[in-house]
C-alpha cells in the first residue's frame, strides 16, 4: 500500500509539474521550468570525458554542466523553452568504443523532454527545429553508475541528435 501511495504521489507531482496554467498568457508562469537541474557533473567524470575528447582529437564546446557538444546545424525557428515540450528526434547513441546502443532507423521518435536523461534535457534546447547536435555526456548526465540495458555503468555517452520538430 505504501508503494502504491508513493507511485500515485510521484505521478501527481509530475503531472502538476508539466501542467500549463490555462489562464496564463505568460510562458514563464506555465508551471514548467526552463532547465532540468543546475547539477554539474563531478570533476572526475569531466576529466575522463576531456581525456577521451583529447585522445580522439575531438573539438567540442564545454557546457557549464560538464558535458561537451558540437552543433552541426543550428536549425530554424525558436529555441525550446520548457521541459514540458514534446521533441521529435532522429538519433544515434554510442559508447566511446563505437558500440551503438540505440538509434532511430529513418523514423523519428517523440519524447517529452522532462522524461529524458539530463544531458538531453540540457543539450537538445541548444538547437532549433531541424538542428543537429552531437553530445558528449559524462555518466552522471546519462545513466550514471547503474547504466541501462546494454549501457554499462559509468559510461561516457555520445549522441548524434537531429531535432525534427517540437511542440511547447
Amino acid at each position: 500500500m505504501k508503494y502504491v501511495f508513493l507511485s500515485l504521489l510521484s505521478v501527481s507531482l509530475l503531472l502538476t509539474y508539466c501542467k500549463k496554467k490555462s489562464t496564463s498568457t505568460d510562458s514563464s508562469d506555465s508551471g514548467c521550468k526552463s532547465e532540468a537541474s543546475n547539477s554539474v557533473a563531478p570533476v572526475v567524470e569531466i576529466n575522463a570525458l576531456e581525456n577521451y575528447l583529447s585522445q580522439n582529437n575531438i573539438t567540442a564546446i564545454k557546457h557549464p554542466r560538464g558535458f561537451y557538444y558540437k552543433i552541426d546545424t543550428l536549425g530554424t525557428g525558436d529555441l525550446i523553452t520548457t521541459l514540458c515540450s514534446t521533441v521529435k528526434v532522429l538519433y544515434k547513441g554510442s559508447l566511446t568504443n563505437g558500440q551503438i546502443f540505440d538509434q532511430t532507423f529513418g523514423s523519428a521518435r517523440s519524447f517529452t523532454l522532462s522524461n529524458l536523461i539530463q544531458g538531453w534535457q540540457t543539450g537538445i534546447p541548444l538547437i532549433k527545429k531541424n538542428g543537429k547536435i552531437k553530445l558528449y555526456l559524462p555518466p552522471s548526465l546519462g545513466y550514471g553508475s547503474k547504466g541501462s540495458g546494454s549501457i554499462p555503468g559509468n559510461a561516457i555517452l555520445i549522441f548524434e541528435i537531429e531535432l525534427v520538430d517540437y511542440s511547447q
